[in-house]
C-alpha cells in the first residue's frame, strides 16, 4: 500500500489481485488476504495491526471485517490530523456530478455520513453527561414517590381490613348510630 493510499484504493487494487488468482485458477483464502493486507500496510497501521493481532483471531476473520476496521481507523485518524472543524455536510447529485462517476460520490457520501454520526454520538454523550449531574436528585425524588405511593396501596389495604368505617368521625370499627361523637350530639 502507498504511503498516500486510502484504504478503499488499497481494497480495490487487492481485490483485482484477488480475482486474478482466482482466473488463474488459484483461490486465496480469506484467511491469506487478511495476512497479506495486515502485512503491507504503511506504519501509521502499525498501531491498528497489532491491536487486531491481539483481540482478534485472524484465521476466522473476514477481509470484510477487517477492511471495515482500517476504514474506521484511517477516519479516525485522518479527523485527528486535520482537526478541522467539520460542520454537517450532505452531498447532492448534479448532473455534472453524475458524469464525474458514483464512485467518488459514495465515498463523499460515507464520509459525510460518519461525520453526521460522529456529531450525534458527541451530542448524545453531552446530554448523558448533563442529565448524570441531576440524575441522582431526580432518582431520588423517584425512588420517593414510588415508596409513598406503595404506602399508600399499603394504608389503603390496611384500611380494608380494619372493619367498618363510621361515616361521622370516620374511625373504624363502628357505624354512625353507635358513634361517641354522634351520640353526643
Amino acid at each position: 500500500m502507498k504511503k498516500d493510499e486510502t484504504i478503499h484504493d488499497y481494497y480495490m487494487n487487492v481485490l483485482d489481485i484477488a480475482n486474478s488468482f482466482d482466473l488463474l485458477g488459484e483461490k486465496l483464502s480469506d484467511e491469506k488476504l487478511v495476512r497479506k493486507i495486515l502485512r503491507s500496510l504503511p506504519k501509521r497501521f502499525d498501531m491498528m495491526v497489532t491491536s487486531i493481532e491481539e483481540a482478534q483471531d485472524i484465521s476466522s476473520m473476514q477481509v470484510d471485517e477487517l477492511i471495515g476496521s482500517l476504514q474506521n481507523f484511517e477516519l479516525v485518524v485522518d479527523n485527528i490530523t486535520e482537526k478541522k472543524g467539520k460542520g454537517i455536510a450532505f452531498a447532492t447529485n448534479t448532473a455534472n456530478e453524475e458524469a464525474h462517476g458514483d464512485i467518488v460520490d459514495d465515498e463523499n457520501l460515507s464520509k459525510n455520513l460518519v461525520s453526521l454520526g460522529r456529531q450525534f454520538n458527541s451530542i448524545l454523550k453531552q446530554v448523558n453527561r448533563r442529565s448524570k449531574g441531576n440524575g441522582q436528585n431526580s432518582r431520588f425524588n423517584i425512588d420517593k414517590q414510588q415508596s409513598k405511593a406503595k404506602n399508600d396501596r399499603t394504608n389503603e389495604k390496611n384500611n380494608q381490613y380494619k372493619g367498618v368505617q363510621c361515616h361521622e368521625c370516620e374511625g373504624y370499627g363502628h357505624i354512625r348510630i353507635k358513634c361517641a361523637t354522634f351520640l353526643k350530639k
